[in-house]
């Protein structure tokens, strides 16, 4: 083979070696971070690196990605744990914990299995705060105990660069003495409240009859006074008629009623013996002697 040609094709193999060592330097300088993760890069295993979302570089041959790590929203498995309350009951408790990667670099330095150690973590933290409730307050303020066990979570879990986002107690199980004592407990309460609720009833009634009772009495003394009221009026009118010289007039009313009586007094039915009294018959005569007097 001519030297011409062994010189040419040394050189198009030389360029041929150097754009690929070109190629390789750059896909590896050239790092593209999707949206849910984050790149931790390590230059001779060493930290050197995080790599946000987007396009990044790196020093080719130097640097190289030693972990992928997701950044979005975990749910942890489901756990039960046992706890004992503050009045010595002894009670089950179902949590999970929903959390997600902030600073992946103390996720991957600090702490081997992050899911095993949040979970622990939980169940101890569960077991505390239990601990210092009774089992009513544990049944009736379930979103404070939620609370708090979410912060004293938050606190604990902060060098392994994680933030809890939500922890919740899924239920909370008794064993069945307990809930059996439970029960009755409540069937007892039940029962008081309906006996309350019908002693409450009869008092009511007692109070409505009494008030109605009372009502009617203070209508009929309001009527009596005033019936007592037109009396006395009455009175006032007939005496100041007699002092302004109607004395006459009064007479013959009176007169004439006592005849009223009389008529009626005769028109039974068959036969009566009427007694009129002297003093009738001298009404008589004082009432046509007045009606007389008028006429004239």
């Amino acid at each position: 083979m001519p030297p011409e040609i062994t010189d040419l094709l040394t050189q198009n193999l030389a360029l041929i070696i150097l754009a690929v060592v070109v190629f390789l330097a750059v896909r590896s300088a050239v790092r593209i971070v999707p949206q849910s993760e984050k790149f931790v890069v390590e230059r001779f295993g060493r930290l050197r690196a995080v790599l946000g979302p987007g396009i990044n570089l790196i020093v080719p041959f130097l640097d190289r990605v030693a972990h992928r790590i997701s950044i979005l929203e975990r749910q942890l498995p489901s756990t039960r744990q046992d706890a004992i309350t503050a009045d010595n009951v002894l009670v089950q408790v179902e949590t999970s914990v929903f959390y997600r990667i902030t600073e992946p670099e103390k996720t991957v330095y600090r702490i081997r299995d992050i899911d095993a150690a949040i979970a622990t973590t939980v169940a101890g933290i569960v077991r505390s705060e239990i601990g210092t409730m009774e089992l009513d307050q544990v049944q009736s303020n379930r979103a404070q105990l939620i609370e708090r066990i979410r912060e004293a979570l938050a606190n604990v879990v902060d060098d392994w660069g994680i933030e809890v986002t939500r922890a919740e107690i899924l239920d909370v199980n008794l064993d069945e003495a307990t809930r059996a004592a439970m029960l009755q407990q409540l069937n007892a309460e039940r029962a008081r409240r309906a006996q309350v609720t019908e002693a409450e009833g009869r008092r009511r009634a007692v109070e409505l009859a009494a008030d109605g009772e009372l009502y009617a009495a203070e209508q009929q003394a309001k009527a009596k006074r005033v019936l007592a009221e037109a009396e006395a009026f009455s009175t006032q009118a007939i005496a100041a008629a007699i002092k302004d010289g109607g004395l006459e007039a009064a007479q013959y009313q009176v007169a004439m009623r006592q005849v009223d009586v009389l008529s009626d007094v005769g028109k039974g039915n068959g036969k009566q013996t009427i007694i009129v009294p002297a003093a009738a018959l001298e009404a008589f005569g004082d009432a046509f002697g007045l009606l007389k007097g008028r006429m004239k």
